[in-house]
């Protein structure tokens, strides 16, 4: 069929033909027909291949991603709807079990409920969302605003649970799982938390568990972020032991994201145990003590400790002020944390092994031993105690002229001019010397810390020459020395390295890391690991130097500043402390006692802040320890 075929007229020849098709077929290509001898117009035949090239090219296109969402994605595709009707929940692992010694039982778990919602079953109409939100917060007793605000932060795609409320009581939990049944994203979860002996005292040991913090998560990468921590004490130092391992259990839900069965669960696997060297019996005592020498002393605070002198096992200790740890298991509020922390009492500061304090003359049994090695004196050697040595335009006193001495009587009556001798020189006494004395109490375990197995331990300070250069902007000088040799100056120990260092003295020479923790087991009782004696050095200070020093402290309480503790049901030895601190003339009251004398099963340290002499104000704590251990 020619152009001429779509109209019913005969062609028109000439121009007329050329403006009649032009005028009615305006998008035709002209040719000119020799047979015809006339203009005509055809269909553009380039115009419709473009069209043909595009349907391909969206055809192919369309046919690629098929084949990539049927066959190399299909799994996951598979996966995804899946997730859509099959929900994965945790349920949370009860922690290890904390026991003492007697196997009384200081940690345990008790069961609680939460109110959760998982936004990523929320509905994804906002108007139908919104009736589910208003709805759950007439239930919970909170505010629309407030359960919006918390998933908002978290974000609707998120399938961890956000807690709209903690510590739910049984009955209060039963009435909200019937009245949130019909709820999309809503679950009542049972949970186990924290529940601590309540001794005071105890609280800086075991610690608290507490929410993931940004820390934590870095830390730990394996956790999630609803997961419950260890924040110190012995939870935070054995988390990996204590922590267990989640359960969890598959339910499908329908597309609105309600609940209709449960398909598979996996029983969660219980932390394991922590059995401690600690008697939660003399824990008591050793608080209710302290506690009451805090208070005749009208001191601000102080700390106990008890080793086994021959193991380095912890068998009590106390700080005070203290805290009482329920109050994270039952969720304190941040405000309430801050109040905690900002206390000028420092409940939450674990006195015992953050502490620092000068040590006053506790030190000197150390400084004797030292002098006995190295010769700087012997058993025998005395000297004349003034009750001061002046050098140049400088005094360094003593609490009284005591006359003849030898390092036996000068630490049973705490004589300083003998101790200012054997640490810098006096008289016929050479002296150690800053660096050799230095070293020695670097041996004692002094200016390191001891390895205990609680967080948070101090190092104190052993000051020297370089040190006051540094720090101070001065140079030594021979009465630095001197206040080093009584336990003054810059001098600072933790009550913990004083129990460690003591009881070097006591077993013959070992310097031992304290431990608190005796063994480890699982659920069923089986020994993970058993924690057995540490020593950090040994030997170096012969036994025969120590039993000196021994034998000086055995004379503090026959006849000297430790008298008190003659009436005890055993024989005992000990060295008093009286550590000034301040401008203001204030005294740290210290005392360190072993008993028995002969064969010794406990080291007993304490310290009064701001207590007064050492004499009176912790002579009385150790010796109600030590009567209340040995009348058992």
């Amino acid at each position: 069929m020619s152009i001429f075929d779509l109209y019913d007229d005969k062609p028109l020849a000439g121009d007329k033909v050329h403006r009649q098709i032009r005028d009615d077929v305006l998008d035709y290509e002209h040719f000119k027909d020799d047979a015809q001898g006339a203009e005509i117009f055809v269909l553009p035949v380039k115009n419709l291949w473009f069209a043909y090239l595009l349907c391909a090219i969206v055809l192919i296109v369309l046919l690629g991603q098929l084949l990539k969402l049927q066959i190399s994605q299909g799994v996951f595709n598979q996966t995804l709807a899946k997730g859509n009707r099959i929900r994965s929940r945790e349920i949370a692992a009860p922690r290890g079990l904390i026991y003492d010694s007697q196997g009384q039982v200081l940690a345990k778990n008790k069961a609680t409920f939460d109110l959760e919602i998982y936004p990523l079953d929320l509905p994804r109409d906002t108007e139908e969302r919104e009736t589910i939100l208003t709805r759950l917060a007439e239930i919970a007793q909170m505010t629309e605003n407030d359960i919006s605000q918390k998933v908002t932060e978290k974000g609707y795609l998120t399938y961890d649970p956000i807690v709209l409320r903690e510590n739910i009581d049984r009955d209060t939990a039963l009435i909200l799982k019937a009245k949130t049944v019909n709820l999309p994203g809503v679950i009542v979860s049972k949970r186990p938390i924290r529940e601590y002996l309540e001794i005071e005292g105890l609280g800086g040991i075991l610690g608290y568990v507490g929410k993931m913090s940004d820390q934590d998560l870095k830390e730990n990468p394996n956790y999630k972020p609803f997961y419950k921590i260890g924040k110190d004490g012995l939870e935070l130092a054995y988390e990996k032991f204590l922590h267990g391992i989640q359960g969890g259990i598959e339910i499908e839900v329908d597309a609105r994201g309600r609940q209709q069965r449960q398909l598979s669960a996996t029983d969660p696997a219980p932390g394991n145990n922590l059995y401690l060297s600690l008697d939660a019996n003399l824990e008591s005592q050793m608080a209710e003590t302290l506690k009451n020498g805090i208070e005749e002393a009208n001191s601000p605070g102080g700390a106990i400790i008890a080793l086994n002198p021959q193991s380095g096992q912890i068998l009590g200790m106390v700080s005070l002020p203290t805290y009482n740890n329920n109050l994270f298991a039952e969720n304190t509020s941040s405000k309430e944390f801050q109040k905690l922390i900002d206390d000028q009492a420092k409940p939450m500061f674990n006195r015992a092994i953050s502490g620092t304090y000068p040590s006053g003359s506790i030190i000197k049994p150390v400084v004797a031993a030292a002098g006995l090695q190295e010769e700087v004196i012997t058993a025998e050697t005395t000297i004349n105690d003034p009750g001061e040595i002046v050098v140049g335009n400088w005094v360094y006193p003593d609490w009284k002229a005591h006359g003849l001495v030898s390092v036996r009587k000068a630490i049973a009556e705490s004589c300083n001019v003998f101790f200012y001798a054997v640490a810098g020189g006096w008289d016929k006494i050479r002296g150690l010397g800053i660096l050799k004395f230095k070293d020695y109490l670097g041996k004692f375990g002094f200016g390191t810390k001891s390895g205990v197995d609680l967080p948070g331990e101090a190092a104190g300070l052993v000051p020297d020459p370089d040190w006051k250069e540094q720090y101070k902007k001065e140079i030594w000088y021979l009465g630095d020395t001197y206040h080093l040799g009584i336990g003054q100056g810059d001098f600072l120990v933790t009550p913990l390295q004083m129990a460690v260092a003591m009881s070097a003295i006591t077993n013959g020479g070992e310097l031992l890391s304290p431990q608190i923790v005796s063994k480890i087991t699982d659920k069923d009782g089986k020994v993970i690991q058993d924690f057995q004696k540490k020593v950090i050095s040994a030997n170096f200070i012969d036994n025969e130097n120590l039993q000196i020093v021994r034998e000086g402290m055995r004379l503090a309480v026959t006849g000297g500043s430790a008298s008190q503790l003659q009436n005890l049901p055993v024989a005992a030895a000990a060295k008093t402390g009286t550590a000034q601190f301040g401008n203001e003339g204030k005294t740290h009251g210290w005392m360190a006692a072993f008993a028995p004398y002969n064969d010794p099963e406990i080291m007993v340290v304490a310290i009064i802040e701001a207590g007064g002499e050492g004499y009176l104000a912790a002579g009385p704590v150790v010796e109600e320890v030590l009567r209340y251990y040995f009348s058992r």
